[in-house]
């Protein structure tokens, strides 16, 4: 199978993935908050936090989505490449607030590193049409 091909079966997997989870948070965030990981429900109103993640989620998935259906994919990998970053930051929060490390690691960490992987192989795909020289314009006769 192509790079191509593979990059943007990834991609796609990661979009609906993402949607789904922010969709969830968003639509039942009383039993989707115990997969993130942390200990406890959030007390007073914090459960409104959990529909702002669910939210972010869901934008996060659409940029993705942008990006792949207009074929930007040299901005589909760099925006994977950042994106990851709120994985990272997801599984930092479960961490610094005592919550299972086995999800920390095995959901948010490992999502984390398969979109930095995703996103050096949409690199790798494009590096070549980015570091080709553009072909000079023709002369008017």
């Amino acid at each position: 199978m192509a790079l191509k091909k593979i990059n943007t079966v990834l991609t796609a997997a990661f979009i609906l993935f993402i949607l789904w989870f922010g969709a969830e948070f968003i639509l039942s965030p009383e039993t989707t908050a115990p997969g993130f990981g942390l200990p406890s429900w959030p007390s007073g109103d914090g459960g409104g936090f959990l529909i702002i993640k669910g939210i972010r989620d869901v934008v996060l998935a659409l940029v993705l989505s942008i990006l792949l259906v207009t074929g930007h994919r040299r901005a589909l990998g760099w925006v994977l490449l950042v994106e990851a970053l709120a994985a990272y930051g997801d599984m930092t929060t479960v961490l610094a607030h005592h919550g299972s490390a086995a999800t920390a690691f095995g959901v948010h960490g490992l999502t984390a590193t398969l979109m930095v992987v995703n996103g050096l192989l949409l690199m790798r795909e494009t590096r070549e049409v980015a570091s080709a020289p553009a072909a000079p314009a023709p002369q008017p006769a």
